[in-house]
């Protein structure tokens, strides 16, 4: 649809966004709706943020999604904070309510819908999440609720991945054990688990397809979960496959959380389908 003076506006925050697909799965889900709004993607400097999410209000956009780095960073600039993403500790969807600037986490849901999809029933697993962010938390605490035995936490920054652990550990009965995101750390954890969630951003396509950990260790009763997307195969996934391992990318997560922000901006149902096939067509 053509952009017009009453186009109402949505977006991505982050750095780096040039690797996203949400401006062509949104806009897709806008023109099947016939809705006269537009999704544009914000490369945003982290000096620049406290201005950037202001701008958001000033300039009357409807909301905006929000991607690696700033997921927990933006809560303190937002009015409103939802209880679940207040719990989760991260938000990944800003809606603009009454000129009010309200935060959200689609993450979780999208996370769990996705598993769903995949017959993934994490009751009863042990499971390692790599990474400590704003992805990470709402995994965990997706996995916590749905009934994980236990999880281990493995992080480059090992002090954040030992305050998320006491977080959760906090608001679950279940062990949560933090790591740092070492060779020697994961090889004494790879035994013990049987679900690998990847949250952190090494994989992806500006990344050079560096990997969070060494797939030679990978056993064939592993499930291994990359959420990043782009590239829909990252090296992690393949190498993965090659043991023999099951693999899920981060595709579905992405459609899931999306249509849900979709229907927080809206209030309209999202097109799952058009979405659907745009990211096949990208992937």
């Amino acid at each position: 649809m053509p952009i017009s003076a009453r186009t109402k506006v949505v977006g991505l925050l982050g750095y780096p966004v040039a690797h996203s697909f949400s401006p062509p799965m949104h806009n897709a889900a806008f023109k099947a709706l016939g809705l006269d709004w537009v999704y544009l993607a914000f490369s945003v400097e982290p000096r620049w943020l406290p201005a950037a999410v202001a701008g958001i209000k000033a300039l009357g956009f409807m909301g905006v999604n929000v991607t690696i780095p700033y997921k927990e960073s933006i809560l303190p600039l937002l009015d409103e904070i939802d209880p679940l993403a207040e719990l989760i500790g991260a938000v990944n969807t800003v809606v603009v309510k009454e000129g009010k600037l309200v935060g959200y986490n689609t993450d979780a849901s999208g996370f769990w819908r996705s598993l769903k999809e995949e017959g993934v029933d994490p009751k009863g697993r042990q499971a390692l999440i790599l990474g400590a962010g704003g992805a990470a938390r709402a995994v965990a605490f997706t996995l916590l609720k749905q009934g994980c035995s236990s999880l281990y936490l493995a992080n480059r920054t090992y002090h954040r991945a030992q305050e998320l652990a006491k977080t959760l550990e906090k608001a679950g009965s279940i062990p949560v054990k933090a790591f740092p995101l070492e060779e020697s750390s994961l090889a004494s954890i790879l035994p013990e688990v049987d679900l690998i969630i990847n949250t952190t951003s090494v994989g992806m396509e500006s990344k050079g397809g560096e990997l969070p950990l060494e797939a030679r260790k990978l056993e064939t009763r592993h499930i291994v979960y990359d959420l990043v997307y782009n590239p829909p195969r990252t090296k992690l996934l393949e190498l993965a496959s090659s043991r023999g391992c099951r693999t899920i990318s981060g595709r579905s997560m992405l459609l899931y959380q999306g249509a849900e922000a979709f229907t927080l901006w809206t209030g309209r149902e999202a097109p799952l389908e058009v979405m659907k096939e745009v990211l096949d067509s990208l992937l």
